[in-house]
């Protein structure tokens, strides 16, 4: 911790109270509570006062670390793609047959979006917002750029071996395995209300998750026998 860090985190304790806390900690509570405020509020209906309040910290603290609100935002939405490219760098998928890879991938995102809400619901705001705060990031970019490589290499694979349609790159494949487990929980309570299905019961999660990797692997499956003509 650098002495200006130390001299921060002394002189906000709550209440008045000199209290050292460590510096990546502190970090790392404000982000999580910022991401929820702002996955429940948006940008500009959370506050920073709450989100300091909610973390025992200081205004004066949060603006040390991020600037500013908006630039405590932009970190949330980082933090929130570092968590999902990490699990997609951490799976273990390249030793797994072709088809086998794809529903592990599948799978694997479906878990991820699902128990991580927040990270869809920023991902909607952003979209309301036409990305105009995540466009700022230097970080974004090349995290995503792993989730593209993980699908590149499953894809490859599978083509080569005679498996996978040839007509589909790896972005496609990226969208199609984000769209299906997006959906669950972007459209949670409209689909509930409509038709009174919980889409995040927890009865049903191993059902929709198996259904992941069906999608996946029929859409990306090469055609075989009267589908051979499919384009």
């Amino acid at each position: 911790m650098s002495a200006r860090e130390n001299d921060v985190e002394q002189k906000t304790g709550d209440r008045g109270t000199p209290k050292t806390r460590n510096a990546a900690q502190t970090r790392a509570d404000i982000l999580r509570v910022a991401t929820t405020e702002f996955a429940a509020h948006g940008l500009a209906g959370s506050r920073i006062d709450e989100i300091a309040s909610l973390t025992r910290t200081t205004k004066r603290m949060i603006y040390y670390y991020f600037e500013s609100k908006e630039g405590l935002y932009l970190a949330a939405m980082e933090s929130a793609y570092t968590v999902i490219r990490e699990l997609e760098r951490e799976l273990e998928i390249d030793h797994l047959e072709p088809v086998a890879a794809l529903r592990a991938l599948a799978e694997a995102t479906y878990d991820h979006h699902t128990s991580h809400r927040d990270f869809v619901r920023l991902v909607a705001i952003e979209n309301v917002h036409r990305a105009e705060i995540i466009s700022q990031s230097e970080v974004i970019p090349d995290l995503n750029a792993t989730a593209v490589a993980t699908a590149e290499r499953v894809l490859h694979r599978g083509v080569e071996a005679g498996l996978f349609r040839d007509d589909v790159d790896a972005l496609d494949l990226h969208m199609i395995i984000s769209s299906y487990a997006v959906f669950h929980v972007a459209n949670r309570y409209t689909f509930r209300t409509l038709f009174g299905r919980d889409l995040l019961e927890p009865a049903r999660h191993e059902h929709y998750r198996r259904l992941a990797g069906d999608l996946a692997v029929s859409t990306i499956s090469r055609p075989t026998g009267g589908d051979a003509n499919r384009p």
